[in-house]
């Protein structure tokens, strides 16, 4: 068998891929670390507060700083400028007199530019400028390409060219400005030259009149500032130096104080988490007399009384149960000897007069619900006292499903009301409790029908079941009247109506639903509700598919597609959310 061999990978393409493993492992280093960083920050307010605190005061320090050396360099250089301007008054005034002190006899320009400049080019070595004689003024004086007398070492360039424009006539007034002095050293001997430096500095210019020749030459006197960059150079290491030591003792004093502040905070979250989580007796310690004890002396007087009455609630919470369950009990004999006693006379209604027969049947169907009452109290009692339990098998929910809207049939078709079951082909399987399932759907089936809109025939009560590998859910849709935002947050609670005035066709107890909710809750499930007035309701189911599994999502989406996404959509028992979002 023949084939060809994949091309090796070339040389950018095995250095681009370990530079990317690179990066993935320095991300895999780098993540962990700034999640951590984040949540500190997050959660930390004294970090923040610190923070927030060395922020505002570098800002603070930084233009106060900034003002300060601003100020120092004008100062400097203003007081630098008026000695250089002096200094060169008094130069040129010297060269001035020099020149006029000379033979009127002397025709020799060349002798008399070397008179004027090599002793102010002495003293300048002497003194630390450079000075540059350039000139005649009217012609074209060759300044650039090292034309005139200056300073040995000092680069030409280092003449502005603004201030060679303003010396472009006679007669100009002495004028400066700032400039860097550049200087080229040579060797004297070998002739190499050294490497280049660069100074700032100020230049002045001022001219001079030869009487050799009459024309007008002008003087440039080249001044650093290096001491003046050495002063503000150490102003500035010293004003950082005191910032950062500011900054230190800003962030050392704020950490004290938000400490003094957090801690008790800190302390008082813990004991509220310990509150909640059943522990009535944790309290603050309280020392001192300040706002902060206060606040801790308040915390303890609250948590006193909240502990005091939830001990009241809890007590008369068991005192109604125990009411309830006794009361349940006790009604069971009675009942039962005036069940016999209704069933004689219900077995005997065709005997009486009509007035007497109406009275024995009305008297066996109230005996009928008030039986039914008394299992569902007898049931809440049971889970209010937290002795109920699962009898879980591996069971098809859809023969659940089946059976229960079999049984509900008569009432569906009594209403006129269509009950359609739509599930997958593959079974829908879970270990639940059946009795329990089975009451579960047989409360949303019959709530549906009772809600369902009589004079639509093409509307039905649609009953879905789906399932995955962690869960199965049923869900019960109607397009009855609906649930109202304010109604549905008390859709499970006890003896609740949407419409108190709606007749109740299935006869409840007004306690279906609530019971559900605790079967479904006994199974570690969710039943959730979804309303929008007058587009009727939906109800969801949802259980593990393994006994003792734990719930990440539903197979079904609790919000029906055929809903508008404008609207808001109900989760669970008073819970709101946009139509739009899907979820768990």
């Amino acid at each position: 068998m023949s084939g060809t061999r994949p091309a090796p990978p070339s040389g950018a393409a095995r250095v681009g891929r370990a530079l990317l493993d690179r990066l993935r492992r320095l991300w895999g280093w780098l993540a962990p670390r700034l999640r951590r960083a984040l949540t500190f920050w997050r959660r930390s307010i004294q970090a923040r507060v610190v923070a927030s605190t060395l922020v505002l005061s570098a800002v603070v320090i930084s233009g106060v700083g900034w003002i300060l050396l601003q100020q120092t360099r004008d100062g400097l250089l203003r007081h630098r400028a008026e000695v250089v301007l002096g200094e060169v008054d008094a130069e040129v005034s010297d060269a001035r007199d020099r020149l006029e002190a000379a033979s009127g006899t002397e025709v020799n320009a060349g002798r008399q530019q070397r008179d004027l400049v090599d002793p102010i080019i002495e003293r300048g070595v002497s003194r630390g400028y450079a000075v540059v004689l350039a000139g005649p003024e009217g012609d074209d004086p060759p300044l650039r390409t090292g034309g005139g007398e200056y300073t040995s070492g000092l680069d030409l360039v280092s003449v502005p060219r603004s201030l060679e424009d303003h010396f472009d006539g006679v007669n100009r007034p002495t004028a400066w400005t700032y400039t860097d002095i550049v200087r080229r050293p040579r060797d004297a001997t070998t002739g190499v030259e050294g490497p280049t430096t660069r100074v700032p500095g100020i230049i002045v210019g001022s001219q001079v009149q030869l009487p050799s020749d009459g024309k007008t030459y002008t003087l440039y006197f080249l001044f650093p500032l290096t001491e003046e960059k050495d002063t503000l150079g150490l102003v500035t290491r010293a004003l950082l130096t005191a910032a950062g030591l500011l900054l230190a003792l800003v962030a050392g004093l704020t950490w004290v104080v938000t400490r003094q502040v957090v801690t008790p905070i800190r302390m008082a979250r813990q004991v509220a988490e310990r509150l909640a989580a059943g522990r009535l007796q944790e309290r603050l310690q309280v020392a001192g007399e300040d706002d902060i004890a206060r606040l801790a002396y308040s915390f303890n007087q609250m948590a006193t009384n909240l502990q005091r009455q939830i001990r009241q609630l809890e007590e008369l919470s068991w005192v109604q149960r125990r009411f309830v369950s006794d009361v349940s009990h006790e009604l069971r004999t009675p009942l039962t000897t005036v069940r016999m006693a209704s069933d004689v006379l219900h077995d005997a209604r065709e005997q009486f007069d009509p007035g007497t027969a109406r009275a024995a049947e009305l008297l066996q169907a109230e005996l009928d619900r008030f039986e039914n009452l008394l299992v569902d109290l007898l049931e809440i009692s049971r889970f209010d006292a937290g002795a109920a339990v699962l009898t879980p098998e591996n069971v098809n929910l859809g023969d659940v499903v089946r059976r229960v809207v079999a049984a509900a049939q008569p009432l569906a078709d009594q209403r006129g009301i269509r009950v359609v079951v739509e599930e997958p082909r593959v079974p829908v399987r879970a270990e639940v409790d059946v009795r329990r399932v089975e009451r579960i759907v047989r409360n949303l089936v019959t709530n549906a029908i009772d809600h369902a809109l009589v004079d639509d025939p093409d509307e039905a009560v649609i009953v879905r079941l789906a399932s995955d590998d962690e869960a199965a859910a049923i869900t019960v849709r109607d397009h009855g009247i609906g649930l109202a935002p304010g109604e549905a947050s008390m859709v499970f609670n006890r003896f609740w109506r949407s419409d108190p005035a709606r007749t109740r066709t299935s006869g409840g107890t007004g306690l279906g639903l609530a019971i559900a909710q605790e079967d479904a809750h006994l199974h570690g499930g969710w039943l959730q509700a979804w309303g929008r007035t007058g587009q009727g309701a939906q109800f969801r189911l949802t259980v593990p598919r393994h006994n003792g599994g734990t719930l990440r999502h539903s197979p079904l989406p609790l919000i029906p597609e055929d809903a508008a996404s404008s609207d808001a959509a109900v989760v669970g028992p008073g819970t709101v959310v946009p139509a739009r979002e899907e979820e768990r």
